[in-house]
């Protein structure tokens, strides 16, 4: 398999997964992705155990 000069096929694999790799993060974050209301609700959260517990 002669692709862009790479002729030995677990170097070309080894690119195909990097990307493929690449793409699921991208998928895997657009799917869990969490607003910034969200996360201020937890900061403030923490911060009043947090000064609880002193």
């Amino acid at each position: 398999m002669l692709v862009l000069g790479i002729e030995d096929t677990q170097i070309w694999l080894a690119y195909v997964f990097c990307v493929l790799s690449a793409l699921g993060c991208m998928v895997y974050g657009a799917l869990n992705w969490r607003g910034g209301e969200e996360e201020q609700v937890v900061k403030s959260g923490t911060q009043r155990t947090a000064v609880q517990d002193q």
